[in-house]
């Protein structure tokens, strides 16, 4: 099993013992464990396999939980999974797709009023008889009604994340066979959506039956949905489908372009080949029967005097616009980074120690890291009050003084409060080098407060950039109600930045935004949001957003020298 599937068997199993009202600390104990394997930068079953590596040596993994997601690593199983299961009926776990819709409301919405399916929970809002629940109300009523669109959907899609965590693990696995002499990915995977609904690979062989069997024999591979001489698809367990296609080599260009999509960009691809008498499609380039071209998708474009396109460009969005003024973008690539500026500690809510999140950033390469713990109003996170904080920023300073190619910034992520406002005072957040400020709260409210109150966050003399400005979680929570391009004339009026937050469930801002803001003449900051260690490592989901807005090395702000990005605030603010 790969990380994501543990992960999401501990998830579960954390909402069914939440579900049955368990003690708190064991469901955290499952929480923890699920983000620790969703997060580790390496198979937790290689780690298992490697002699003298365990996994208690993860915060969030003791040896109980550890022998179990073992367990799970062999048989694909675990027995306290399954009992939970057998007692729980399973569609109830159904309900907890709704926004606002937790294990506990689950539980009582079950118990109470009889609920197991997202249609008898639509009944019940519509008549009036959630309300009538303790803890629940007309307000959440609503809420729940106005979620049901995304419970519907969510299973239709994964993160890009969790599927690039099958494609790796089964492009490997495919990769051993010897009649294959190409194997790529294409589809929306390809050019790295934010959700994937199915992954499609392409392959060159000279055998594909011989193909098709080595796929049928991935661990994963749930269900056969069908097999014929070039094709076959199947669903993994998750629900993921896989589409495998067997083409031959001087169609092997030509059906990865078509197969990447979109199917607008190859609307406009094919519109451009007729008008020069030329046809294309997944067999190739083709003056009337005449092959053409086809066996790289370079040679496919070069027939309509087109560069190739990177794949997360192509949406018919300005590719065109781009390549036919000659002025195609450079999209900002990993390399390019040079800091981090969103990140947290154990000091709140973070998983690693000052200390152990500094030796991080020095393994993988950073020039400058901002320590970004929350503020007092994020309670549950246990928010920073000024005192804490600024004992922090002692350490901070002490630090530095040994800290020998990496620079750690004092930092805050300080909340904007639902009246308006910050939730520390300027003389506090005048003494940080790196202020972001965030909406946790009122997420709910009507769309001109909400954008009042980032419009304000932005005038602060104080805040450096806006972090995760929309709010939204993939497939679990809408963006809240907020005029953007208001957003983006207040940051451009007050030099500041917004941020694309990397984490994979988050992407946000999402593409269309980066590219809106490109457009306003507004820096981005590109930050993990790590909550330990591993979460560095999700910089690489940002870089692929970015990307997918057309960002380049210039339009990122950390993609600089710490001393640049100081005197790029600093003018910017004076204009």
């Amino acid at each position: 099993m790969n990380n994501a599937q543990i992960a999401a068997v501990l998830d579960e199993v954390a909402d069914l013992l939440e579900i049955q009202a368990a003690n708190p600390f064991r469901v955290r104990a499952y929480r923890n464990g699920a983000r620790t394997v969703r997060e580790l930068s390496e198979p937790a079953a290689t780690i298992l396999c490697t002699a003298g590596r365990k996994l208690t040596e993860f915060k969030g993994i003791g040896s109980d939980l550890a022998d179990k997601i073992a367990a799970l690593c062999q048989t694909g199983s675990m027995p306290l999974h399954q009992e939970l299961l057998a007692q729980i009926p399973v569609s109830v776990l159904t309900l907890m797709r709704v926004p606002g819709v937790g294990p506990k409301k689950a539980a009582a919405l079950n118990k109470e009023l009889g609920i197991s399916t997202l249609d008898e929970l639509r009944a019940a809002c519509q008549a009036g008889r959630v309300r009538k629940l303790k803890g629940f109300g007309e307000k959440t009523e609503q809420t729940i009604l106005a979620g049901m669109e995304l419970a519907g959907s969510v299973n239709q899609r994964l993160t890009w994340a969790e599927v690039d965590g099958f494609a790796q693990s089964l492009m490997t696995h495919l990769r051993a066979c010897p009649s294959i002499a190409e194997l790529e990915p294409a589809g929306s995977y390809r050019r790295g959506r934010d959700s994937v609904a199915d992954l499609d690979l392409l392959v060159v062989s000279s055998n594909p039956a011989e193909v098709m069997d080595r796929l049928a024999a991935f661990a994963a591979v749930e269900t056969l949905l069908g097999r014929g001489d070039t094709k076959m698809s199947v669903r993994l367990a998750g629900g993921l489908q896989v589409d495998l296609r067997v083409v031959p080599a001087e169609s092997f260009g030509a059906a990865w372009q078509y197969f990447t999509g979109s199917k607008d960009h190859n609307v406009e691809l094919r519109s451009r080949a007729k008008s020069r008498g030329l046809k294309i499609n997944e067999y190739g380039v083709f003056r009337g029967d005449q092959y053409v071209a086809g066996r790289t998708e370079e040679e496919v474009y070069a027939t309509l005097d087109l560069p190739w396109f990177p794949p997360e460009l192509r949406e018919a969005r300005q590719e065109f616009a781009w390549a036919d003024a000659g002025q195609l973008p450079k999209l900002i690539e990993t390399g390019d980074m040079q800091g981090d500026l969103h990140m947290h500690t154990t000091a709140t809510d973070g998983r690693a120690s000052l200390a152990e999140m500094v030796a991080a950033a020095q393994d993988r390469g950073l020039k400058y890291i901002a320590i970004t713990d929350h503020s007092k109003r994020v309670s549950m996170a246990n928010g920073l009050d000024a005192t804490r904080l600024r004992a922090q920023w002692a350490e901070i300073d002490r630090l530095n003084k040994s800290l020998r190619g990496l620079v750690v910034l004092k930092g805050v992520e300080v909340d904007i409060l639902e009246k308006g406002g910050l939730d520390l005072e300027d003389d506090v957040l005048a003494e940080a080098d790196w202020v972001v400020a965030s909406l946790h709260y009122g997420q709910q409210q009507p769309r001109e407060q909400i954008t009042r109150r980032i419009v304000d966050a932005l005038a602060n003399p104080h805040v450096c950039a806006i972090a995760h400005p929309t709010g939204r979680l993939i497939n679990r929570r809408k963006p809240y109600d907020v005029d953007l391009d208001a957003v983006f004339r207040a940051a451009r009026q007050h030099g500041k930045f917004l941020e694309l937050n990397s984490h994979p469930q988050r992407l946000d801002l999402d593409d269309v935004a980066c590219a809106a803001a490109k457009s306003h003449g507004i820096p981005i900051v590109i930050s993990t949001d790590a909550h330990g260690v591993e979460g560095l490592d999700k910089l690489r989901f940002g870089i692929l957003q970015a990307r997918r807005g057309g960002l380049t090395k210039a339009d990122v702000v950390n993609t600089r020298p710490w001393a640049q990005v100081k005197k790029l605030l600093r003018d910017r603010r004076a204009t």
